[in-house]
């Protein structure tokens, strides 16, 4: 087995005095994606949050390249490209205007990346629209666009399908199982059915391990 990049070892959280789960194991290596499943309420995004350094665990650790998070924090962020289940956008500013910002906190990306990355997603001709004007469906195609703009290689992503269309999910499944077929990692939630996956995928069903 390869050696892991990120790991969570006897995880364990607890929101508003329940038990979600506890000593908790992962482990994700290159090329690999991990689905987590579960019913409402199970932890899925407490645990993204966790793997993401967003949130403290109850008990245990989680651990990039061997190391505890905690002494790691510039390195995270350098390797972690996180979207959660919101867009994560500024409706007063304009694509272009939210992706340079939101690019800027890590890694800084040109107009013209900028332009390209939103022309992948299907939103050439937007580039200058503020974004409150876009429907659910484009802004998420906005917060995607993320993920063609020189991306760090793990991905945390909170129900990245939500509100696009058939050809948008097939789109983003294609580039999500190309990403772990490149070395990438992909750790996701997600309600939806994917028929697209790369031969690194797993799931991990936080409703088996119910406390």
């Amino acid at each position: 087995m390869s050696s892991p990049f990120l790991e969570a070892v006897a995880l364990s959280c607890e929101r508003d005095w329940r038990l979600l789960f506890d000593r908790l194991d992962l482990r994700i290596a290159g090329g690999e994606m991990l689905q987590i499943s579960g019913p409402n309420g199970s932890g899925k995004t407490s645990l993204l949050r966790l793997l993401s350094g967003l949130m403290q665990p109850t008990a245990g650790e989680v651990r990039l390249k061997g190391r505890s998070l905690e002494t790691q924090r510039n390195e995270l962020a350098r390797n972690l490209l996180w979207i959660g289940h919101a867009a994560g956008i500024k409706g007063l500013l304009s694509a272009e205007e939210n992706l340079t910002w939101l690019c800027a906190l890590h890694q800084p990306a040109g107009r013209e990346a900028i332009w390209q990355a939103l022309a992948e997603v299907g939103l050439r001709g937007f580039e200058d629209v503020p974004c409150h004007t876009l429907s659910a469906g484009q802004q998420r195609r906005v917060a995607l666009a993320r993920l063609y703009l020189n991306p760090p290689p793990l991905w945390i992503l909170d129900e990245p399908f939500t509100a696009l269309d058939k050809h948008g999910v097939a789109q983003l499944e294609h580039h999500l199982a190309l990403h772990c077929e490149r070395g990438g990692m992909v750790v996701l939630t997600t309600h939806h059915s994917m028929t697209e996956k790369p031969l690194g995928y797993r799931e991990l069903d936080l409703g088996q391990r119910a406390a």
